[in-house]
């Protein structure tokens, strides 16, 4: 899948995906994190992935890598 751009959706809490295809991916952050152990630190840091990077964002989504993500936020702090 060739990406054109993401974005944050505000409206909708979720990262929207457009493809070379015309396609349109939206992905739910609510329940794409909906499982994820995080602490105050990490989820701020997810949240600010999702609005600053939403590509990378996906990424992890789509990889199922997020949780891994989260653990070395967590791991970073002091």
């Amino acid at each position: 899948m060739k990406i054109i751009y993401a974005e944050y959706n505000m409206y909708h809490n979720s990262i929207d995906i457009c493809t070379y295809a015309g396609y349109l991916l939206r992905i739910d952050c609510g329940k794409a994190e909906d499982g994820l152990k995080t602490t105050p630190n990490s989820q701020c840091a997810l949240d600010a992935l999702a609005i600053d990077n939403p590509l990378e964002y996906a990424r992890l989504y789509l990889d199922g890598t997020m949780q891994m993500w989260v653990d070395a936020e967590d791991s970073l702090e002091i």
